[in-house]
């Protein structure tokens, strides 16, 4: 998209525009140029009585005080300049952020739930931990696995909420979401977009209601901050501000700061490392070691293959790349999601949603895509890695651990 509604101005800004500016527009009237960071926990008033009806409406309404704030766990400014710059990246009326992306899946279901709500309709692959939540009812919820054209069939009177990620974890499978919003009627579509992010797609766009994010990820994009939030329609949202306040899994303000900070560098980022996955799945799908390559149709910087030897063995074999879970971040990540993300997951349900124990998942970072390819040939050609014993010698003082410095590289490299 080139560009959106600002919601300040007639004119429409272009995306990279509004990701430096949404959040921040009234900095320059308080004398500031980068956004504070409130950390109080609690705020003084000497007016308890009307303190005591601005409380009285939080508690019957859901919507955010005017005024100062009054507690942490109620509301606060840093946490909420992030929830508006969100909003207005994805194309929603508001946003609600939560300390992590479950606790923002977590927050979605609760409130379903607290309107007799408990059916869930979802689709395989979603991230191995939403799958477990779902499927493992700890919050009273049921769930009705299904694909996208059985999902109208799928749905019933107490269905709540239909739930997709696309493109999926990990298989990066992508779904029709127009056409997922009409077979759902009236119920809310919830699209976790965190693959994609709004650079990519704005799901809202696309007919669905709630719009996931473990902001973790890319909207982070460094590596160092954890939180979740949720696109939607205010109503929703005052909805979840109630869960938030009940529960208690707010943000805290520095991953607020974090964030916000994060999502001025959002299209910069995702557009750079998506070219370079696009050249490494270029390569990967003609390599002979590779047995198959998935990559969305949308791009992005999220790549899963399929290799013919041991997976283990390429994770054992990387040096720059990371081999650690999670995604999104400024590095390349890699990880066997049948090993860990999706390790909760019921293996014959892993396995028929696509997620074979061939597969591996990467996280395309903003290395040089010559350096990266480098590191990753030469871990598809490793040899075996040797098993972990008990007790494993240890080390004399100064040998010589790891690959040799000099890696040959592939033909034409």
């Amino acid at each position: 998209m080139d560009a959106m509604d600002c919601g300040t101005s007639a004119t429409p800004r272009a995306l990279a525009t509004e990701a430096v500016h949404a959040g921040r527009e009234d900095l320059a009237s308080l004398g500031l140029h980068a956004p504070p960071i409130d950390l109080s926990t609690t705020y003084p008033s000497y007016d308890a009585r009307a303190e005591a009806a601005r409380i009285d409406e939080f508690a019957t309404t859901g919507a955010r005080l005017d005024g100062p704030p009054v507690y942490a766990r109620l509301d606060n400014p840093t946490v909420a300049r992030f929830e508006e710059a969100l909003a207005r990246l994805e194309g929603a009326e508001a946003a609600v952020a939560f300390a992590s992306g479950m606790a923002a899946l977590t927050a979605v279901l609760l409130a379903r739930a607290s309107q007799g709500l408990r059916h869930v309709v979802a689709v395989r692959p979603l991230y191995g931990c939403s799958d477990h939540l779902l499927d493992a009812g700890l919050l009273g919820t049921e769930v009705t696995w299904t694909d996208p054209a059985g999902v109208a069939e799928a749905i019933r009177p107490d269905t709540g909420l239909v739930m997709v990620e696309s493109p999926a974890n990990p298989t990066l499978a992508e779904a029709d979401i127009r056409a997922l919003a009409h077979s759902c009627g009236s119920v809310p579509l919830l699209v976790d977009n965190t693959f994609a992010t709004p650079v990519l797609q704005r799901p809202v766009e696309q007919g669905a209601r709630i719009v996931l994010h473990s902001a973790t990820k890319y909207l982070g994009g460094h590596g160092d901050v954890m939180g979740g939030v949720v696109a939607c329609d205010e109503e929703f949202a005052r909805t979840l501000r109630q869960v938030r306040f009940a529960t208690g899994g707010v943000l805290h303000p520095l991953a607020g700061y974090l964030l916000l900070r994060g999502l001025s560098t959002l299209p910069v980022r995702v557009r750079a490392a998506s070219g370079t996955a696009a050249e490494l799945v270029r390569r990967l799908a003609t390599d002979p070691r590779i047995a198959q390559v998935h990559y969305p149709r949308i791009g992005g910087a999220m790549i899963a293959f399929e290799v013919y030897g041991d997976p283990h063995d390429v994770i054992a074999g990387v040096r720059l790349i990371t081999p650690a879970v999670s995604l999104g971040s400024v590095d390349t990540l890699i990880q066997h999601p049948a090993s860990i993300s999706h390790r909760i997951v019921a293996e014959g349900d892993r396995r028929s949603s696509g997620v074979s124990d061939r597969l591996l998942r990467m996280s395309v970072g903003l290395e040089d895509v010559e350096d990266l390819w480098r590191d990753l040939t030469w871990a598809l050609s490793a040899p075996p890695a040797e098993p972990l014993r008990a007790a494993a010698p240890v080390p004399s003082p100064g040998a010589a651990v790891g690959r040799p410095v000099a890696v040959p590289g592939p033909a034409g490299l």
